[in-house]
């Protein structure tokens, strides 16, 4: 199982070893592009399955292509 866990700067150091400590953790820091692609990815997904959900209208694609 993979997760993914928001944790302040200052406490970062600290989370990760003790992570580290365990034998049955993997624990590495995502670079601030990579945590940035995974949240605006994360917030695709929730605004697609809102759409789905009949909850928001969803953009014509001549609009969304004509914002490009």
């Amino acid at each position: 199982m993979k997760v993914i866990l928001d944790i302040k700067d200052d406490k970062a150091a600290f989370v990760l070893e003790v992570l580290k400590n365990f034998s049955f953790v993997k624990a590495k820091p995502l670079t601030p592009y990579k945590a940035e692609v995974l949240e605006g990815l994360k917030e695709a997904v929730e605004e697609v399955n809102l759409v789905k959900a009949g909850k928001k209208k969803a953009q014509p694609l001549s609009e969304f292509l004509s914002e490009l």
